[in-house]
């Protein structure tokens, strides 16, 4: 938690602006006058707030780098230069739905600001009570609007813009899941002419789920060890922990192609397995029976995946593991790839002295787009990027909910959020991906920076509007995956139960009404109703086992350059 600590007396000296842009804000995409005019008027707009007698806000997010940094330095930095104190508290992802969850049924927030996913758009949207920041800025907000926020900058609009077309959100940081390998082990000569006689193909970055499974068989099976030490082909988590739900509502499903073709998510069917009727926005159903595709064939196969291979290659503890957990694993030095992996956890990654990292600060690692499942087509979404973005409730205080936005615009403003990238590896503007020192710095992020600076970024999407209430959804997938990891169900088992909870849960939601477009179940059917091979959700493949296809990371990482996906 960061909290301010000097007297209020002292708070917005003329002087702490400069004192911050000198010691804390640079580099910016800014030249220093246009950093010392957007900060005076952050300096002149809080006055009136002040003098309205707002003279603190309670702010939270959940835990990554950049949330850390805001709290302990962005919120001592607003304060100095506007005079309002700001209470940034950071806690577990899990428990912050749970108190936003409480806020929106209660429509009770206990804080001013809160940073949450975009993932919860379609719950904020259908409540009603979540501000929408497009009629915000036009209105009560529109005094306390900074004239240099530039919305256009940002790379995530499109993911936090409701049905209606209306912006609800603001984003903070963004992060994508993309597959991570041992760069140094994929190019020693003995390894890859070791695996081309075994599997006929050379070993690079695998495009498909069979060059993947053939890539952890190899090093978890067949090399087994690397300068003494033991080397696994595949890391994941498993706890029964809500972090495993994000394991498959973040895109996971539709990596394998179970939703439908169609950007930022599936339409009629998107990645959680959800239809929504013609009008694009009413659900109408989860399961297969109801025309959705959480228990399809291509699910089940994804969750059969899953399995088989944490099972089959991955760490023994990485059943024990939750998200948190599990991230830092890679950085140790025995897992040779991973398929699913967050960016968030670049900055932990280059760390000097990993057994990970170059002695010269450049990794030994890199990351590249995420292979796709046997169902996977063109023009489906291609994986998963969280967008944690700036939210506030109608219902707060008008002019404390002003200066949360105005800390809000202060964090993302492109005074600020230059540095604010160096230290979090958490992009939002188009300006900060884009500035020199990203191009002076770029061999040292393994990947990253072509990934954010390429076309491929836009196919990385968070959950969509599809899903009606994001918190109640979200406890069913971690239940029911658990049963599967724990042997208590088999994979189609565990879904079957999963979509009858989904739609019970969207039945409910009908029942008690929504703002906007509640759900409205489709009756059942026999599933053959709905199981096609023009739509979601997919019929069943009869070889669900394809030839691993690879390419070379120079080559991707050359087509990123040039603008192109592949």
């Amino acid at each position: 938690m960061g909290v301010s600590s000097l007297p209020l007396q002292l708070a917005a000296h003329p002087a702490a602006a400069e004192r911050w842009i000198d010691k804390e804000f640079q580099p910016s995409s800014l030249t220093r006058e246009q950093q010392r005019d957007e900060l005076k008027w952050f300096t002149q707009t809080a006055q009136r707030l002040k003098a309205r007698g707002v003279q603190e806000i309670r702010v939270v997010s959940e835990v990554i780098d950049t949330h850390v940094y805001e709290a302990n330095v962005l919120s001592q930095a607003f304060f100095d230069i506007t005079g309002i104190r700001v209470v940034h508290e950071i806690m577990p992802e899990g428990d912050l739905v749970q108190r936003l969850q409480k806020a929106i049924y209660s429509n009770n927030s206990p804080y001013d600001g809160w940073i949450s996913d975009s993932d919860l758009i379609g719950t904020h949207y259908r409540y009603g009570v979540i501000e929408a920041l497009s009629d915000f800025m036009k209105g009560a907000g529109k005094d306390y609007t900074n004239p240099g926020l530039d919305l256009k900058d940002f790379i995530g609009l499109r993911f936090i813009t409701a049905p209606n077309g209306k912006l609800y959100q603001l984003p903070d940081q963004q992060f994508a899941n993309l597959y991570w390998f041992r760069a140094d082990w994929f190019a020693r000569p003995d390894l890859q002419q070791r695996f081309k006689a075994r599997y006929g193909y050379e070993l690079g970055v695998p495009l498909n789920w069979s060059a993947y499974e053939d890539i952890a068989e190899f090093f978890s099976k067949h090399v087994r060890e690397i300068d003494g030490q033991p080397v696994y082909g595949h890391m994941d988590y498993g706890k029964r922990d809500p972090s495993l739900g994000w394991r498959f509502t973040d895109a996971w499903l539709s990596m394998a192609g179970v939703a439908d073709k169609g950007l930022p998510n599936g339409l009629p069917v998107d990645e959680w397995g959800i239809r929504v009727a013609s009008d694009q926005c009413t659900p109408v159903g989860a399961s297969v029976a109801r025309g959705g595709a959480t228990n399809s064939p291509a699910a089940v196969y994804a969750l059969s995946k899953y399995l088989q291979w944490m099972n089959d290659y991955a760490p023994r503890q990485a059943k024990a593991l939750n998200f948190s957990e599990a991230g830092p694993v890679a950085g140790q030095g025995q897992i040779a790839q991973q398929i699913f992996w967050y960016t968030a956890f670049t900055a932990a990654l280059t760390k000097p002295g990993l057994p990970v990292m170059n002695a010269d600060g450049t990794p030994k690692w890199r990351m590249a787009p995420s292979p796709h499942g046997v169902y996977w087509k063109n023009g489906m979404q291609n994986g998963y990027q969280d967008v944690g973005s700036w939210t506030f409730f109608k219902s707060t205080p008008v002019h404390r909910k002003a200066a949360a936005w105005l800390y809000a615009q202060f964090v993302t403003s492109k005074t600020v959020s230059l540095k604010k990238s160096i230290t979090g590896l958490t992009f939002i503007r188009e300006s900060d991906i884009r500035h020199e020192y990203f191009t002076r710095n770029a061999d040292r992020y393994g990947g990253l920076i072509e990934f954010y600076r390429s076309p491929a970024r836009i196919a990385w999407t968070p959950t969509g509007s599809n899903v009606p209430d994001y918190p109640q959804l979200a406890t069913l997938w971690w239940t029911n995956v658990a049963a599967a990891i724990n042997g208590e169900a088999s994979p189609k088992e565990a879904l079957d139960t999963l979509a009858a909870q989904m739609d019970k849960q969207l039945g409910e939601l009908q029942a008690q009404g929504m703002q906007h477009c509640a759900p409205r179940l489709n009756p059942k059917s026999d599933e053959s109703r709905y199981l096609s091979d023009k739509g979601a959700p997919w019929k069943k493949i009869p070889q669900e086992k394809n030839q691993g296809e690879t390419i070379a990371y120079e080559k991707l990482l050359q087509a990123w350059r040039e603008g192109r996906v592949r």
